[in-house]
């Protein structure tokens, strides 16, 4: 298997199929929170997607608005991969390459909202040093400030 990592290549179609595949892996189901073909235009037209592709399948992606120059504030969107390649550190790769964008573009934090309920991805989160910060009912709002003082 050879996976390759881009940043912002796919397709509105393939991010649209990819979430429709992935769409059960979400708790709740992502197509109880979104409509599937809106959100995938969204994602296509106003995020930054780190991308992971085997062959020309997209299999795991995670998007992120990077439009609050203001206070230099990211917001992940989306965090996706597809059943067959989970616990591959696929997820801990696109994380740190959005971690790095946002660092190469001098945002300061990174937010992120999950279920409460979702314990492998806060899990993952965890330890890529996002901490909570706010409760929303069943949701998490998890934050990752960006360190400066670490830069390849």
């Amino acid at each position: 298997m050879k996976l390759c990592y881009k940043v912002k290549t796919a397709t509105q179609k393939e991010i649209y199929l990819h979430l429709k595949d992935c769409n059960d892996s979400f708790k709740p189901p992502l197509n109880t929170r979104v409509n599937l073909q809106d959100f995938s235009k969204k994602i296509f037209e106003k995020s930054v997607s780190f991308e992971t592709w085997e062959n020309q399948i997209l299999v795991g992606i995670i998007s992120a608005y990077f439009n609050d120059i203001e206070n230099r504030s990211a917001y992940i969107n989306n965090v996706s991969i597809k059943k067959n390649y989970m616990g591959m550190g696929i997820a801990t790769t696109l994380l740190t390459m959005c971690i790095e964008y946002a660092r190469q573009y001098n945002f300061s934090e990174i937010k992120l909202e999950v279920s409460k309920y979702n314990f492998r991805a806060i899990q993952l989160y965890r330890k890529l040093g996002f901490h909570d910060f706010e409760n929303r009912g069943d949701f998490t709002l998890m934050r990752h400030e960006v360190d400066f003082t670490n830069t390849k």
